[in-house]
């Protein structure tokens, strides 16, 4: 017979299991980060620079201020304590997790994109003289290698050369991996034995089976509270084969299925999962957060919708460009679309909504509290508020 929680119930545990509302440390040290890493296992990147890039704000959200170099070091220099590689998209994963992710590089293997098996075969030279460049002259980037070549504007942000497209073949495959990023956010390309700790590199790959389930595992310890869903969309895993490793890791005691008061689909609860009494973050919250990578989980646990709205025309879109959603207590409780105004020493609020349910001078008094820190940390001077959203006014008189 299935446990049973309550909806409040589940929501803190899902908290609690993420680490956000967690109290902060005074100073920020690589142990700090190193725990963080063991709790969400990876840290999404994407290349929108607005307010900070997404891979460095989910360690201010549980941490607080912090320097940024730690994350650097973590990634870039020995021993690397994350790797960039295919998680939940293109993120920075715990490295322990190499040998786990084998299988996916090895499946990749036969499914070159398109226009990499087209250009391998057209210049089946490429491939090797790219290789020996690295091994010559070390970490590369796509423009080091493309010389003059002369390339049509296809599509917006992915106009690549041909060196970048069999350099991201060869990244899909392990080949080569991610040494660190350039000012300009490009990767810097090397062998990949010369990345990854040398133990990690030799260790076999696991077998399909033994992968999914630590990997369903690491997403089950890292949610708390799961469905199908959710623990298939941590890692991008197929839910056929998530099935499967829920089934072993229940039988092994790991997962307990559960079922939640007001939710249809059933979840499964981490053996080792906190469940507090009482929660109250504080904490914003960023799209590419691992507490919201599956929205829908997101819409059944908290009633909260919520979208990126980035791609959209800017009269399409309802709360702004670049949106942080605010978690107070234990639900979110306000939404606020922020750019950091680098020229002007300025953490501007372009937006700011209150969530249904909340209460707006206390909600607006805490998030003062919160983006006052957020500036600090950028080295902005002040945050200024524009007079758009139910949440503007309020917010503003706090500030």
């Amino acid at each position: 017979m299935p446990g049973r929680l309550t909806l409040a119930a589940a929501r803190r545990i899902a908290l609690a299991a993420q680490g956000v509302g967690r109290p902060r440390p005074s100073v920020v040290t690589m142990r700090h980060l190193q725990t963080e890493i063991d709790r969400v296992a990876q840290f999404q990147i994407d290349s929108v620079n607005v307010a900070v890039r997404a891979h460095y704000m989910p360690l201010f959200t549980r941490l607080g201020a912090y320097d940024v170099d730690l994350l650097r070091r973590a990634s870039e220099t020995s021993p690397r304590r994350v790797f960039e590689y295919w998680g939940h998209a293109a993120s920075l994963i715990d490295a322990r997790l190499y040998p786990a992710l084998r299988w996916r590089m090895e499946r990749l293997k036969s499914r070159p994109g398109r226009q990499a098996q087209q250009i391998m075969a057209e210049r089946p030279q490429l491939r090797s003289q790219i290789l020996a460049h690295t091994d010559a002259h070390g970490p590369v980037t796509p423009r080091a290698l493309s010389g003059d070549e002369v390339r049509g504007q296809r599509h917006w942000g992915w106009n690549w050369s041909q060196a970048k497209h069999v350099l991201e073949y060869l990244f899909d495959i392990g080949e080569v991996a991610v040494e660190g990023r350039t000012t300009a956010f490009e990767r810097l390309y090397d062998r990949s034995e010369r990345v990854l700790p040398r133990a990690l590199h030799a260790a076999s790959g696991l077998q399909d089976r033994e992968a999914h389930d630590l990997l369903v595992g690491r997403a089950a310890r890292a949610l708390g509270v799961a469905d199908l869903e959710a623990l298939s969309a941590y890692f991008y895993l197929k839910k056929d084969a998530v099935r499967a490793a829920i089934a072993r890791l229940e039988a092994r005691g790991e997962l307990e299925p559960v079922s939640i008061a007001g939710v249809n689909d059933p979840h499964w609860l981490w053996h080792e999962a906190r469940r507090p009494r009482s929660w109250e973050a504080a904490a914003l919250v960023s799209p590419f957060d691992s507490l919201v990578f599956e929205r829908e989980r997101l819409e059944k646990l908290f009633g909260t919708r919520y979208r990126i709205e980035i791609y959209l025309p800017a009269q399409q879109r309802r709360y702004g460009y670049y949106v942080y959603l605010f978690f107070a207590g234990d639900a979110p409780a306000a939404r606020v679309d922020l750019k950091a105004d680098r020229a002007a020493g300025v953490l501007r609020v372009r937006s700011a909504w209150l969530e249904p349910g909340s209460n707006g001078e206390p909600t607006a008094r805490m998030l003062a509290h919160e983006l006052v820190a957020m500036a600090g940390w950028l080295g902005l001077g002040s945050v200024q508020v524009e007079p758009v959203g139910t949440l503007s006014s309020a917010l503003a008189k706090c500030l």
